[in-house]
């Protein structure tokens, strides 16, 4: 599979890749692509301003975001509730499966809509306690892509120690699916 340029956004081959390279994170997030009239889920949607609002860029192969917990998403004094990385988990994996699924189809993230992944199976592993007092930092991968279906393996780590791994199947929202709820 071919990478995204963590600058731009845009598909590159593997050999214009510069080894080692990071995303300074200005670039625009996979979620700022989305349509307003669907970017309102409380995980990841930009125009739900009560939700968490998360971020996912690429670097290299593997997708990134950065998350700092508040002090009301405790389990326990000093860490981090269960729902809230699974959570964090599905919606960087559905943001993944968007982008890695637009790419893939040979567009560019900018030209035309991001068509939305939903959550069709959704399998975490807690590994450790999650401190709440520092960014949580998730990555996520393609593990297989098959036609409307990606299957997309996330790992949390706080200070550098995976927490939490986590693996999303997400299908391609049907056109006619935000019809049909109503």
């Amino acid at each position: 599979m071919n990478t995204m340029d963590p600058d731009t956004m845009e598909p590159h081959g593997l050999t214009q890749r510069i080894s080692g390279e990071k995303s300074s994170m200005t670039q625009k997030a996979v979620q700022d692509y989305y349509p307003d009239d669907i970017a309102v889920c409380y995980g990841c949607g930009k125009s739900n301003k009560h939700g968490y609002q998360i971020k996912t860029y690429w670097e290299g192969e593997e997708t990134v975001c950065r998350f700092q917990p508040q002090a009301y998403h405790t389990a326990f004094p000093g860490y981090v509730y269960g729902g809230l990385i699974a959570s964090l988990i599905d919606c960087h994996a559905t943001a993944t499966a968007a982008s890695a699924k637009y790419h893939e189809e040979g567009k560019s993230l900018g030209i035309g809509t991001v068509e939305r992944f939903i959550t069709a199976a959704l399998h975490v592993d807690y590994l450790a306690p999650t401190p709440i007092d520092v960014p949580l930092e998730l990555r996520g991968r393609v593990k297989e892509s098959k036609g409307r279906k990606m299957v997309i393996s996330v790992t949390l780590s706080a200070e550098g120690k995976e927490t939490a791994r986590g693996e999303v199947v997400a299908l391609k929202m049907p056109e006619d699916f935000l019809s049909k709820q109503k």
